[in-house]
């Protein structure tokens, strides 16, 4: 089946995106931003559309659309920290826009963009980095003029990313250690209300079995003719 003219304006629009994806945000944020809402209306456009492309086509075309709002979302995050996590679950597109790349076009840009936060990141604990006193900043830079400056940023970047995915690590374990916790005490709840249920079915029967019991007792001396005796 021939391309439609509606899926070549949507392969020329999300090829574009892809391209401004992999420049600055700074200076193509609104475009991108505005840019990726029309290929949205045009992908629903093209899902509805006689010509449509196979599922398979259609499916990419949805992950590389889901893949370049992912990465606006990212980029609106506060922190590096939270934007390379972030990064970290987004999936790019797994087959070329054009046929004249090489490698698929989101591939390359999310590369970029993981490469980006790493950079933002290791400015960020660069700036940050202060000594309260003289004497403390001294023994600090005699300590480093002794480890190259390549590993001593090696170092420091990789502390806070450990440091970083730790603190999620134990938030995470938190949550759900509370989930369990909550848990059961529900279920716990359950079974007690459950169990008093069933404790007071029980003894309202023996009731009613005691009286059933007294009241036979009771009709049938009451038929007895009198002056005999049982």
């Amino acid at each position: 089946m021939a391309t439609s003219r509606l899926e070549i304006n949507f392969i020329r629009l999300l090829s574009r995106c892809e391209s401004l994806a992999s420049e600055k945000r700074n200076e193509t944020d609104w475009r991108l931003e505005k840019y990726v809402g029309a290929l949205e209306e045009m992908l629903v456009a093209l899902k509805k559309s006689p010509s449509k492309p196979t599922p398979e086509i259609l499916t990419d075309y949805n992950r590389k659309v889901d893949f370049l709002k992912g990465l606006l979302e990212a980029d609106k995050l506060p922190s590096p920290a939270e934007k390379s996590l972030a990064n970290q679950f987004l999936a790019p597109g797994r087959t070329p826009t054009i046929s004249s790349e090489r490698t698929p076009a989101s591939k390359t840009v999310h590369i970029q963009s993981k490469a980006r936060c790493a950079g933002e990141m290791r400015k960020e604990l660069m700036s940050t980095q202060a000594v309260s006193s003289s004497g403390s900043l001294d023994t600090d830079l005699r300590h480093r003029k002794s480890i190259p400056v390549d590993e001593r940023q090696s170092a420091a970047e990789l502390d806070a990313i450990l440091q970083h995915h730790h603190n999620l690590q134990e938030k995470l374990a938190d949550d759900m250690l509370n989930l369990a916790r909550n848990l059961k005490n529900n279920t716990l709840a359950a079974q007690k209300f459950i169990g008093y249920g069933s404790q007071t079915q029980k003894e309202y029967s023996c009731r009613r079995a005691a009286v059933g019991g007294r009241a036979g007792r009771y009709s049938t001396a009451s038929s007895q003719p009198a002056g005999e005796t049982s």
